[in-house]
């Protein structure tokens, strides 16, 4: 892992190799737009029942958005109920509740939110007043069996409590350690909850850089560099006091010393400028075109340049499997969310496609953002979702064209007597993370 800091802006690329695999950055401003897993006091501002979602004012420009299903209840206030009781009948107007976002806001659309809190530690994800019992399915079976005799004995009786991946080969101290801090930041949150006010912020998630080491590095990580000294210093702190056995592999670099940009050295640049063309080439010569729409992102299979060495079928066979596992490192570096849909070159042979599909979802697996693929369907496409959190990588490296309104194309004078921006394919102009 990677952080390079410039102008107060955190550039994270995440490595496996040389290959570029994930990015992100964070800037001062996203104190109003990044605010995934903080979590708030809200004030319903209305409920709307055709929808079954209410409006809740978190002291954000735009008021947050929560659903039914998302909304906590006791039983017992609607014995006489049939059912499941009707968002209007839980939520009224003007009522104060506690809420954490689960999805940023973006674009028009303000952020989602849920009233079953939970709070990220660095081995174990604490959920309050919740029965919730699990530890990662990442995880080897004997491990899982360790940790959860060691679970039996540290898990609070009123909370849920999860263990993740990074608690693998770490003591029943260090998660003892892990559960009592979460239930101290629980107990502030809830003693904050209590005094009379407005709609505000309880509890904010630390900073990006901190929140992916916190959740992401673990022993299969070679090391973290970074190239500010405020950042190194606060980063070991937290790693001295979480994870002593990792506090060494966290680094300072110095490009004055090195003679070298972190990023340059590590060819970070170069990948991300091809991470934002819309055209990926394949190792046999084929390639993938990514196009972003409205609604969904559409990915296109071509066979390009890749003419085979035997029959047909094999050679789409195997642009199709280079295809699958380019797409899914793509989907995961582009941080492409929603609903996508793949086009995959034509295949006669059922377990080719079937095999196909195999091969992506195995790919996808290693991405932590949950994902849904179905069946390769008759006209060779793929379906799936892929849960949206942030903006993606394009939007969060690029400012929009104010000319054509990020629309691509002009209208000659000739026709109008001036300029005028007309629909195009949708274009953006691309900064370096280092001028950022």
């Amino acid at each position: 892992m990677a952080v390079h800091v410039h102008n107060d802006t955190r550039h994270i690329a995440i490595l496996e190799g040389r290959t570029l695999i994930e990015y992100y950055v964070s800037r001062p401003t996203d104190d109003v737009t990044q605010i995934h897993g903080n979590v708030y006091m809200g004030r319903v501002q209305n409920v709307l029942p055709g929808m079954e979602a209410a409006f809740i004012d978190i002291s954000t420009p735009k008021n947050a958005v929560l659903y039914r299903g998302d909304v906590q209840y006791d039983p017992k206030e609607f014995s006489g109920t049939r059912g499941v009781p009707r968002i209007e009948q839980m939520l009224k107007a003007k009522k104060m509740i506690l809420c954490q976002v689960v999805k940023n806001p973006i674009a028009h659309k303000g952020a989602r939110l849920t009233q079953e809190v939970s709070l990220p530690g660095r081995f174990v994800v604490l959920v309050p007043n919740s029965d919730t019992y699990g530890i990662s399915k990442r995880l080897p079976d004997k491990e899982r069996q360790r940790l959860r005799k060691i679970l039996d004995g540290i898990k609070p009786k009123e909370h849920g409590v999860i263990v993740r991946t990074a608690a693998e080969d770490v003591t029943a101290e260090e998660l003892e350690r892990d559960v009592a801090r979460l239930l101290n930041q629980w107990d502030v949150i809830v003693e904050d909850s209590k005094k009379q006010g407005g709609p505000r912020l309880l509890n904010r998630e630390p900073d990006l850089a901190v929140r992916l080491i916190r959740e992401e590095f673990t022993k299969d990580f070679r090391g973290v560099v970074l190239d500010d000294k405020q950042l190194f210093e606060e980063v070991s702190g937290y790693m001295d006091a979480v994870t002593p056995a990792l506090a060494d592999r966290i680094e300072h670099y110095d490009p004055e010393v090195e003679g070298i940009d972190l990023f340059e050295r590590y060819h970070v640049y170069e990948q991300l400028q091809k991470a934002l063309d819309k055209k990926v080439w394949l190792p046999s010569g084929g390639s993938l075109i990514i196009e972003h729409t409205e609604a969904l992102t559409v990915i296109d299979v071509n066979t390009g340049k890749n003419v085979g060495s035997s029959n047909l079928e094999d050679t789409v066979y195997k642009n199709n499997l280079e295809a699958a596992r380019e797409t899914a490192r793509q989907l995961r570096l582009r941080d492409i969310g929603g609903i996508i849909v793949i086009d995959f070159v034509d295949m006669e042979n059922r377990k080719n496609r079937a095999e196909v599909v195999r091969v992506f979802r195995e790919e996808l697996a290693l991405d932590k953002t949950r994902t849904q693929v179905y069946d390769i369907t008759d006209l060779g496409l793929v379906e799936m979702t892929r849960k949206r959190i942030g903006e993606g990588l394009l939007e969060s490296v690029s400012t929009g064209c104010f000319t054509c309104d990020s629309n691509g194309l002009l209208f000659d004078d000739t026709l109008f007597g001036h300029r005028q921006a007309i629909p195009g394919p949708s274009v953006s102009s691309v900064r370096n993370p280092a001028e950022t």
